[in-house]
């Protein structure tokens, strides 16, 4: 399935039904005067968030969502029927706004979480509740009222606990392929990966969390340069970002990349700055296990970098391990629920 993280959808509620001008007439009963029943109630629109769905795609090929309308009141004061609510399953983690003013309307990050979108109209009054000392036989009921109309945008921020940043070709693919089940593509070139995917590490027996890997950034990418400036909010959701370094670049090692990436993140949401990240050196296995440590501890040392780093290798599958059980332990000392923490490279 084609990932999608953007959608422009419609939706309708349904009206209410008219109310009703009926008196009562039966043998034995003179003058049983007015009992027009109420129209029922339109159907309104609720947004759902559903468990297992990870794109927007749906919405490409339904983009108007239209709930029933109530039906009219009768004789006898009976009401009409009230129209079902209609309810649109949508991913944890979309937010949803007002296409025409950009206001955030509600944000589903949380699984069953509901949303009304529309409101349903109101159903009219019958003649019933028109009677009075003077007026004995009111010839008068109210339509019902039109439902809620309105045009959404929707945003979809994926849910993980861990994120993966770096440039094109650092590693992020490969990394994701050796710790969970997850299978993107992995190639000798940048830019393999053209949508966010998702994989949940599992260490053991309810020892798991969710890891995602969003396209490679370059510089600009906060500016709407390359594929990862689109992306960048599936990090947002993150609790802990690990920012993928090739150790053994083909020009040579350049710590400035790091930079760059902190830059990039800074400029998409302040808060992402201050977000907690470590360095994880990948492709170690191009070097010798003493080459690969003194290449990471001497651009450490040239960042002066404070949090904490790593060597790793996916296709050698060395350091992966200590990376994982590092990070299990660091998520479940920050639960989900609290703000993001400090670290990473002094200035």
């Amino acid at each position: 399935m084609k990932f999608v993280d953007e959608a422009t959808v419609t939706v309708e509620a349904g009206r209410g039904g008219n109310g009703c001008v009926s008196f009562r007439r039966e043998k034995y009963v003179p003058r049983g005067g007015p009992d027009g029943g109420d129209g029922g109630r339109g159907g309104s629109v609720w947004f759902v968030a559903k468990p297992g769905l990870t794109t927007l795609a749906d919405f490409r090929t339904q983009r108007r969502f239209r709930a029933g309308s109530g039906e009219a009141g009768a004789g006898r004061q009976m009401s009409g029927a009230s129209a079902h609510d209609l309810e649109v399953p949508v991913p944890e983690g979309t937010l949803v706004y007002a296409a025409e003013t950009g206001e955030l309307i509600g944000d589903l990050a949380e699984p069953g979480a509901r949303l009304l979108v529309a409101k349903g109209g109101r159903g009219g009054l019958g003649n019933v509740h028109f009677k009075s000392s003077v007026n004995r036989a009111p010839r008068r009921s109210t339509p019902g009222t039109e439902g809620e109309a309105r045009t959404l945008r929707l945003e979809l921020k994926l849910l993980a606990d861990v994120g993966l940043v770096g440039l094109p070709n650092a590693g992020k693919s490969s990394l994701l392929t050796a710790v969970s089940a997850a299978r993107p593509k992995v190639a000798g070139y940048p830019f393999t990966t053209l949508h966010p995917q998702l994989g949940v590490v599992r260490l053991g027996p309810e020892r798991s969390f969710v890891i995602a890997d969003v396209p490679g950034l370059i510089e600009g990418a906060a500016a709407g340069h390359g594929l990862g400036t689109r992306f960048l909010r599936h990090v947002e959701r993150t609790r802990l970002l690990l920012h993928l370094v090739d150790i053994a670049p083909p020009e040579g090692f350049d710590a400035g990349i790091v930079r760059t990436i902190e830059r990039e993140l800074a400029e998409h949401n302040p808060h992402l700055a201050g977000r907690e990240r470590w360095l994880v050196f990948t492709k170690a296995d191009l070097l010798t296990p003493q080459a690969a440590r003194e290449q990471a501890e001497a651009a450490v040392a040239e960042l002066r970098w404070s949090g904490r780093w790593f060597v790793v290798s996916s296709v050698a599958r060395t350091g992966l391990e200590e990376l994982l059980a590092a990070a299990e332990a660091w998520l479940a000392r920050h639960p989900a629920d609290a703000g993001p923490s400090v670290g990473g490279a002094e200035s």
